[in-house]
């Protein structure tokens, strides 16, 4: 019973993360902002590092099933 809610955020932070990470690579590969107004190296970094630890976060509520 209790692993449902488990289950539903660690799919939600997977998607959220996976997306997020697809999104920033295409970004970076065809060379346009990933955010308006800030430096295109700091913009990509700080969201492939959410991206990342939704990921992370993901999978850590993965294993609490």
């Amino acid at each position: 019973m209790e692993s449902g809610p488990a289950i539903f955020a660690g799919v939600v932070f997977a998607l959220f993360g996976g997306g997020l990470l697809v999104w920033t690579a295409a970004r970076v590969r065809h060379r346009e902002p990933v955010a308006h107004g800030v430096s295109p190296v700091a913009s990509a970094t700080v969201a492939s590092v959410v991206a990342l630890l939704a990921l992370a976060l993901g999978t850590w509520c993965f294993t609490q099933v």
